[in-house]
């Protein structure tokens, strides 16, 4: 019997525990290697600041869930996370007006990023093939420049080396695997940044009675290419009864620090004080919370002109994203899934050339949501990265779609079906897209925020 193929994935935050249950699926032994030493419940850890921001997992990405961990979205969802219809679901100001709320074609799952974690961790690690290294770190791959063998580990302060048919780098946005590679003589990647400058400000309340349980997501969003406004912001029911409120805008919008600033800022500094409205009946639960990094970063790992056998990188650690797109769970869960299927399909774990093709399938898995985020970023004043020749060709149409989305349906959901990542970017390009581009929206725009009276009620504006 031919001995049993093992696998190594370094990061045991949500793109690394899913790239573990990938892995061990195919019939390998998973250790998983995690910087933190791992809670027992849905609480914070170090490792994962932006977990104080708005989180949601998009259809596209909780189908991918879905088929790695059969039953895992009936386990968020008795955990308490929401299932929001898309559009239904959704009270959304564009730079084109307010977007209908039409019947679903998509759908989000807005949680608390802690609890989210806690639900998927307890699922993978559930496995007797997969074992938990916490409290470790990576400091360095074993093997040459045509093969890696396994890696370098620091376990409660004594290295350790673990050989592995495959390593998986899925340690976000810190990850060290350019200067890894490059240790083992191999050149560095083709890298691309975008940073639009954007800085969020997040703060947690409980809801009104009666308008935490099937209260809509509220979002209103910037405007920089018609007005110039930057600012925006999102209202996000989460778990028991509560909304995460993220607000953002560039450094000179003076994003709020202080408490009793958040909510004025909302009322105020915003296209639409609906945010701000909705606070004033909500019980603010903690203080700011503020962070920075926000910018995309890819690494062109799949083009390099030399990969090693037996490494691959994943998550953020090879595409990050801005995260007031919500795609980064979802991507992570795709590429997951791809890394599942490349293994099962191209003859295992140890098949020469097997590095490669999950590389580049995990770049395909990415790129949608890295041309979603980028080609809205570069058109931010501060971007480090300005619009390219395709971005400022492709915008007065994009622009010209979703101003017909708020009055068209079948529009509308074709643009929710591809922001969910469950069709391609190639669907708002048919002859029917154009030729409903062409004509515009079939409706007259909205007036005010599309609230039924109940959700006023229950909110406390009437």
């Amino acid at each position: 019997m031919s001995e049993r193929k093992s696998a190594v994935v370094l990061g045991g935050s949500l793109a690394g525990l899913l790239a573990a249950r990938a892995l061990v699926s195919t019939g390998a032994r998973v250790t998983v290697v995690e910087r933190d030493v791992l809670p027992s419940g849905p609480e914070p850890r170090k490792g994962l600041p932006q977990a104080r921001h708005v989180h949601q997992l998009w259809s596209g990405g909780a189908r991918a869930l879905e088929e790695l961990l059969p039953g895992a979205v009936a386990r968020l969802r008795a955990a308490g996370v929401r299932r929001v219809p898309m559009t239904t679901g959704m009270v959304a100001l564009s730079p084109y007006g307010w977007y209908r709320r039409w019947a679903e074609s998509a759908y989000l799952l807005p949680a608390g990023r802690d609890l989210l974690d806690w639900v998927i961790r307890e699922l993978v690690l559930a496995d007797g093939d997969i074992e938990l290294l916490d409290g470790s770190e990576a400091v360095g791959l074993t093997g040459t420049a045509d093969a890696v063998t396994g890696v370098r580990v620091l376990v409660r302060g004594e290295e350790r080396a673990l050989t592995a048919d495959l390593v998986v780098d899925a340690t976000g946005r810190a990850s060290r695997a350019t200067a890894w590679l490059t240790a083992l003589g191999l050149p560095a990647p083709e890298r691309r940044e975008v940073d639009s400058g954007l800085v969020y400000a997040s703060r947690l309340f409980q809801a009104p009675p009666g308008a935490g349980e099937d209260f809509p997501a509220v979002n209103i969003e910037p405007d920089v290419r018609g007005s110039g406004t930057s600012r925006g912001g999102v209202l996000m029911p989460v778990e028991e009864g509560r909304w995460m409120v993220t607000l953002f805008g560039t450094a000179q919008d003076e994003l709020p620090r202080a408490s009793a600033d958040f909510a004025p800022y909302a009322l105020t500094r915003l296209r639409h004080p609906l945010i701000g409205e909705l606070l004033a009946h909500a019980t603010p639960l903690t203080d700011v919370t503020l962070t920075r990094t926000t910018a995309n970063r890819r690494c062109h790992y799949e083009r390099m002109p030399r990969w090693p056998d037996h490494f691959a990188v994943l998550g953020d650690a090879l595409c990050a994203l801005n995260p007031v797109y919500g795609h980064g769970m979802s991507v992570a869960a795709k590429s997951a899934l791809a890394l599942r299927e490349v293994v099962t399909r191209r003859g295992g774990l140890g098949t020469p050339g097997l590095s490669r093709r999950i590389q580049k399938a995990a770049a395909r898995e990415t790129t949608a949501a890295w041309d979603l985020a980028t080609g809205s970023d570069v058109f931010y004043p501060d971007a480090t990265t300005g619009p390219t020749l395709r971005d400022r060709l492709l915008s007065p149409y994009l622009a010209r779609l979703l101003h017909t989305a708020t009055g068209n349906g079948r529009v509308a959901r074709r643009v929710t079906d591809v922001t969910s990542l469950q069709r391609p970017a190639e669907t708002l390009l048919t002859p029917s897209m154009l030729l409903a581009a062409a004509i515009g929206p079939l409706k007259p725009p909205l007036t005010e925020p599309p609230l039924t009276e109940n959700e006023r009620k229950a909110a406390g504006l009437v």
